[in-house]
């Protein structure tokens, strides 16, 4: 696939992933794209994190975004045609104290897309309300719950065994007030 200038993150994310796998290179996208993908654009993300989830080598990576027209600046990947950059932070994959997180393969209008999953997506975004009480995250969390299929008692659990359960309600609370918002256009609450 060729990455142009007017290539969504969507489109872009797959290419990435495809040229990841054809140079031998195991990835989960995660992060602020798939909170972006889940939520439905409500969440816009300029950059896409790619977890390692197997060895590769920096020589392999610059190999495979330059593929993409992408080249290393510092610790991202910068591309001329596409306003997004890729990042790689470092592994294991994991949200917050769980270690054991199955990505899915999700299939786009662009092709397949291995990523975490809904819930994890979630997840990962309720880890920065929990622990940096950053309130973006609790707005987008509540837009990935909207927008996608999300386990609301797994994360309940999650968030338990992170010591969040208050948190929890609030991210509950949240979520009402998105759906009110979201039948309702004009009606604040």
């Amino acid at each position: 696939m060729r990455i142009t200038e007017r290539s969504g993150l969507g489109a872009v994310a797959v290419a990435v992933g495809d040229a990841l796998r054809r140079h031998g290179i195991k990835a989960v996208l995660s992060g602020g794209a798939c909170a972006s993908l889940y939520s439905r654009g409500m969440f816009q993300s300029a950059d896409m994190d790619f977890v390692l989830t197997g060895p590769a080598k920096q020589v392999q990576l610059d190999a495979a975004m330059a593929t993409l027209g992408f080249t290393r600046k510092g610790d991202r990947y910068v591309g001329s045609r596409t306003r997004f950059y890729v990042e790689f932070p470092r592994g294991p994959l994991a949200i917050g104290n769980d270690y054991e997180i199955r990505p899915v393969t999700r299939r786009t209008p662009h092709g397949r897309a291995a990523m975490l999953s809904p819930t994890d997506s979630c997840r990962d975004r309720l880890a920065a309300f929990y622990h940096w009480n950053d309130r973006q995250s609790l707005r987008v969390a509540a837009w990935i719950a909207l927008g996608s299929r999300v386990h609301l008692p797994a994360v309940r659990r999650w968030s338990v065994a992170e010591g969040f359960a208050d948190r929890f309600e609030e991210f509950l609370a949240e979520v009402k007030r998105a759906r009110v918002r979201r039948e309702h256009p004009g009606r604040r609450r």
